[in-house]
């Protein structure tokens, strides 16, 4: 806990916070290079980048063909014969810059990707929803922000209108004439495979907008800021997001990209990989359906459970700045997809028995993880419900319950253990051939232990001694008996 007076950093303060910001793009760019290669390679990073320096004599063609190959670049590279500036290595890097030198296929990629976060929030705004009082606001005034649900049936919405309702202009006879007429039908998935690098890239360069955009705002009049991205230090503000709610009206920023564009452009993702699969090989193999039914059904789960977001800590607590505005719009549907792209072209072939052993995996993790999260969330809408009666609790002196049975009696964070088995079942569809598919149960599990440290000191200033108490009747925090 901080002194009095001092602010209690996280992320390793500053200095961690603008390491991550510079690291996790790279991150995300080498994980989508490695799920093609199949293995993490550090060597074909920079194939394909110019070995040209910027010498006095060439320097006009180096110049002048920065972006692009020339034979005056050609000339002026054997005149000097020295190596290229790391700016320029960078950008020819189809691995750190993808598509950098084509500017066309660039400028497609970041329209697609605007087009899609205005379609989703378009959804948002016209399509019938439920209004839905959150949690108090922690500035002690009692007043609860309303929210528009309906990510459920956006996400069906969107599902229909990709299945049937693409656009496209075709050529028709009409009696003796060949006419050209709109015509509806399938989305080009295999399209978001070809292009996949380059959309994170893109989305890489929107989220940092996006972030820079909000992060300005947050200085607005008025405005409720996050207790922790009100340090002061520019650097760790900008990271963990200074204010708590961002709005344009009654759009809430925060709570739409929680769900809505990258969420369900993870699903989309899996599609186009199964539909590459099939284009390449003829048919779809067992890992790739069950990756994409499993994972599917969590963002199934995530829409249908909308209303739940409302009380966790990314909503109630969390300002909303790169950290979350990065981890929702890019990291989630370009890193949680890797195990769909690895088994495009590295399928382990599982026979019938390791996969029915995998789904056994899989269901016993959403068993534990949807029960306790379902029990959790019915508690704190009506702890007084028939249904509940047999769980017990600890009254806090906050005037709040705490459960000390049913799921919640057996560990503090055992949806955590449910959320991490089935991510772990994911993995395991792509064999052992590889550590790159498993970077996800890896990264999972450092984010769920991190995540409850961060609760865990949460709880302990809002609950005080009764925390303690609490931790006495429910000693476990993952796997009963054990940890």
């Amino acid at each position: 806990m901080a002194k009095k007076g001092q602010f209690d950093y996280e992320f390793g303060g500053p200095v961690g916070a603008l390491a991550t910001t510079l690291l996790l793009p790279v991150v995300t760019l080498l994980l989508t290079y490695w799920a093609s290669a199949g293995r993490v390679d550090f060597g074909g990073i920079w194939g394909g980048a110019s070995e040209c320096s910027a010498s006095d004599e060439g320097y006009a063609a180096y110049v002048a063909s920065f972006f692009y190959s020339t034979d005056a670049e050609e000339a002026a590279c054997s005149s000097t014969g020295g190596y290229a500036t790391f700016l320029q290595t960078l950008v020819r890097s189809d691995v750190l810059c993808p598509s950098c030198t084509d500017l066309p296929a660039l400028g497609t990629c970041a329209l697609v990707i605007f087009l899609w976060f205005a379609f989703q929030a378009l959804l948002e705004r016209i399509l019938p929803c439920e209004i839905v009082q959150g949690a108090p606001l922690p500035d002690k005034s009692g007043k609860r922000l309303a929210y528009r649900i309906n990510g459920h049936l956006c996400f069906w919405t969107t599902l229909l209108c990709l299945e049937v309702g693409w656009p496209s202009w075709s050529e028709v006879h009409i009696g003796d004439e060949l006419k050209s007429v709109l015509v509806f039908g399938r989305a080009p998935l295999t399209w978001l495979y070809d292009h996949h690098a380059t959309l994170a890239f893109v989305t890489i360069i929107w989220c940092i907008l996006l972030s820079t955009y909000l992060y300005l705002k947050s200085f607005g009049k008025g405005l409720l800021l996050a207790a922790g991205g009100d340090s002061g230090s520019p650097c760790y503000d900008y990271f963990m997001g200074r204010e708590l709610n961002p709005r344009w009206g009654s759009f809430d920023w925060k709570e739409f990209c929680e769900l809505r564009p990258g969420l369900i452009g993870w699903m989309l993702f899996n599609a186009a990989m199964m539909l590459k699969q099939y284009e390449r090989l003829g048919y779809v193999t067992g890992s790739m359906i069950l990756v994409n039914v499993f994972q599917g059904l969590y963002v199934w789960d995530a829409q249908y459970q909308e209303r739940a977001i409302l009380t966790t800590m990314d909503i109630t607590t969390d300002g909303f700045g790169f950290m979350l505005v990065f981890g929702d719009l890019a990291w989630v549907p370009f890193t949680y997809s890797i195990q769909a792209r690895y088994l495009v072209d590295h399928d382990p072939m599982l026979g019938l028995p390791a996969l029915a052993a995998i789904v056994g995996v899989n269901v016993c993790g959403y068993l534990i993880f949807r029960g306790a999260n379902g029990q959790k969330d019915a508690f704190r809408r009506d702890p007084k419900s028939p249904a509940l009666a047999h769980l017990t609790f600890l009254q806090t002196k906050r005037g709040t319950k705490l459960l000390t049975s049913g799921w919640w009696g057996m560990a503090r964070k055992i949806n955590y253990t449910g959320d991490w088995i089935m991510g772990l079942s994911w993995c395991m569809l792509c064999g052992f051939d590889s550590i790159v598919p498993y970077y996800y149960a890896i990264y999972f599990a450092i984010l769920l232990v991190h995540r409850s440290i961060r609760d865990d000191h949460m709880c302990a200033q809002k609950y005080g001694a009764d925390w303690d108490k609490y931790k006495e009747i429910v000693p476990y925090r993952f796997i009963p008996g054990l940890v």
